[in-house]
């Protein structure tokens, strides 16, 4: 049987010529693109501008939402309660189904960005409220998250499908949680290390944490985050490395 394997990355994210070339030429690379919905950043321009090009690839669409932070890119932990959590993420997906819909496209899942994403991991309510979001919006939407956390839980609770992801760029604990990014070495710019570990993980289902245990994943996307400097070059290698070996290159999601 031949290997599927979904390629992932945080798009939309940027404003301006520049960022727009450089997010084309992720999405020449990835299956699936997780759109900002202008919470952390974009607007609907960039919403606009990647839903086009996303769609002229066929590369899935999903929507990313944040906290409501622009100042600190949606990665400071705001502490913000469930029921505010559940709006903010129900009015990004309306958001984005918006301007799917004025382009011809539609969104087909969500997954949180930055600390959200990561309190959801271990905050059951905020889970909930996400999963929530999802229900009132459209309970078709799978959710895209880490392996055994909170927002695995809560889709399983709400009936919505769960999408277990990897992150190719970043460092993991020993008990699968991501290394925050205050501490060294949590974002891997090493592009053959980074190729090196994604190949691994498909073929045995684990990587190495930062101290040196095994960590088991069983993940059906690799995620490359599109701010990463190295972005692009990682997922050109990657691809190219998957193909290879045989992998088929597809979205989970339809």
């Amino acid at each position: 049987m031949q290997l599927t394997v979904d390629l992932n990355a945080d798009l939309g994210e940027g404003f301006g010529e520049s960022r727009l070339a450089q997010d084309e030429a992720l999405l020449d690379l990835v299956s699936s693109a997780n759109v900002a919905c202008g919470f952390h950043a974009g607007d609907v321009t960039t919403m606009r501008d990647t839903v086009r090009s996303a769609k002229e690839r066929s590369v899935t669409i999903g929507a990313h939402p944040s906290y409501p932070d622009i100042p600190g890119f949606g990665r400071r932990e705001l502490g913000l309660p469930a029921k505010e959590i559940f709006r903010h993420v129900e009015y990004q997906i309306r958001s984005l189904m918006d301007v799917c819909s004025l382009m011809g496209a539609r969104i087909s899942y969500v997954k949180p960005h930055g600390a959200l994403y990561n309190r959801a991991v271990w905050d059951e309510k905020v889970a909930d409220a996400i999963v929530q979001a999802i229900q009132k919006t459209n309970p078709e939407l799978s959710l895209l998250g880490l392996p055994s956390s909170e927002m695995s839980r809560a889709a399983a609770r709400g009936q919505i499908q769960f999408v277990n992801e990897a992150f190719v760029d970043r460092a993991y604990r020993k008990d699968g949680s991501l290394v925050p990014r205050t501490e060294s070495g949590a974002v891997i710019h090493d592009v053959e290390e980074a190729v090196e570990r994604a190949i691994t993980l498909i073929r045995m289902r684990s990587l190495a944490a930062a101290d040196g245990s095994v960590v088991h994943i069983d993940a059906r996307s690799l995620c490359v985050h599109g701010d990463n400097p190295e972005s692009t070059e990682m997922l050109r290698n990657l691809r190219a490395r998957l193909e290879s070996v045989g992998a088929k290159i597809a979205p989970f999601a339809a």
